[in-house]
């Protein structure tokens, strides 16, 4: 039995809004992407922070999850945390703000037909009263995303080393070398579900080769290329077995 995952952008920040509806299936791993989530699954509210491996998330049964996946270095100036602090981890949004803003949160969460849109406009009344995420830290992100060493991202940001690890520590959850190689293996996996040939889907994301991709598919997916696909849903041939709308992105995190 299959669900529907549908994604749109909210106007703010590069922030996604996404919704899973329906029964998770088998389980897949939620690949590093650099994102920061803040999830409606299950009657909670939950804050997934940015992961440096895969993460088997727990099946909440049928029904509906939604969630805002905030871009690499927007979530802390929303969320009001650093992201060092939520490193790997998935926390109860109660955790994080004050108690009867989450609760009031969480109620109007259990009583909307549109959980999404309640999220969305979460998103908006923060963003009001909140001081807007580091412009540096954003372009570091972009720059990284786009390919760019890390020496040079550092050059064009105007920051030492120092500067910039102790920076994307709050801004990302870890140091740029570590964004840079998520960022980097979600170039190549973007390709290879388009059906690049590994080889060519290494090589321009930025890997020296395909065995250098496959050790970064096992070292942060934890899983081969292979595996990774099968999980998917595409067969021996690259074919997609299951239909675009129901098929569950790699990166969503749809579940507590």
């Amino acid at each position: 039995m299959s669900g529907r995952y549908t994604e749109r952008a909210t106007g703010w920040g590069g922030a996604v809004v996404w919704t899973w509806q329906g029964p998770r299936g088998p389980e897949r791993p939620v690949l590093p992407d650099g994102c920061m989530d803040l999830i409606w699954a299950g009657g909670h509210l939950l804050v997934a922070g940015p992961d440096t491996r895969a993460v088997t998330v727990a099946d909440t049964g049928d029904g509906l999850r939604a969630g805002i996946r905030f871009a690499p270095g927007t979530g802390p100036a929303l969320l009001g945390v650093p992201a060092h602090e939520l490193r790997d981890r998935r926390v109860a949004l109660d955790a994080l703000w004050r108690g009867a803003e989450a609760r009031r949160l969480g109620e109007r969460m259990a009583e909307t037909a549109d959980p999404a849109a309640a999220l969305e406009d979460v998103v908006h009344v923060r963003a009001a009263g909140a001081a807007p995420p580091d412009p540096v830290m954003v372009s570091v992100a972009g720059r990284l995303e786009q390919g760019h060493s890390v020496a040079a991202t550092a050059g064009a940001a105007g920051l030492g080393a120092r500067q910039l690890h102790r920076r994307s520590l709050a801004a990302f959850g870890y140091g740029p070398k570590t964004l840079a190689r998520v960022l980097r293996l979600q170039r190549a996996l973007t390709l290879v579900r388009a059906g690049t040939p590994y080889a060519e889907a290494a090589y321009a994301a930025g890997c020296t080769d395909q065995s250098h991709l496959a050790r970064e598919v096992r070292d942060l997916a934890g899983t081969t290329l292979g595996g990774y696909l099968a999980g998917l849903g595409y067969g021996p041939a690259g074919a997609l077995a299951a239909k675009s709308d129901t098929a569950q992105p790699s990166g969503s995190r749809t579940t507590a």
